[in-house]
């Protein structure tokens, strides 16, 4: 079975991502990334099948996602959803924070991440696909 995570046929697009990315996801990229948040390795902009994910933490199949403007159109939402929905059969768990959130108060957003970490129990290697 081929892998879903990281295929090739997005590459270049997850490397625009990295390099074009928005203010809010360099500010939390700086916080989570350097196993800064629980000693946990996240990495950005992640290919999960058809899609690409802000950051991702493997260990915790946990996907974090900053969304902007385009997310609060009726097509976002949607689209959001559907997304969501892919990544959640998938056995990962979603938090989502808008732009807003993360510009103004990072330190809720980032205390949130580690509450749901500290909750949430690392999946065996089977589950993350390693095993």
């Amino acid at each position: 079975m081929a892998s879903i995570i990281n295929r090739n046929d997005k590459s270049e697009r997850r490397r625009e991502l990295r390099r074009d990315s928005t203010l809010p996801e360099r500010k939390i990229w700086k916080r989570i990334r350097n196993r800064a948040l629980g000693g946990l390795k996240f990495r950005r902009q992640v290919g999960i099948g058809p899609y690409i994910v802000d950051f991702y933490c493997a260990k915790r199949r946990l996907v974090i996602e900053i969304d902007g403007e385009s997310h609060f159109t009726p097509e976002g939402v949607a689209y959001d959803a559907e997304r969501t929905a892919y990544l959640e059969s998938l056995n990962n768990r979603v938090l989502r924070f808008t732009n807003a959130d993360v510009m103004e108060n990072i330190d809720a957003i980032l205390e949130r991440i580690h509450a749901f970490i500290k909750t949430s129990p690392p999946l065996l290697a089977k589950e993350r696909g390693q095993g």
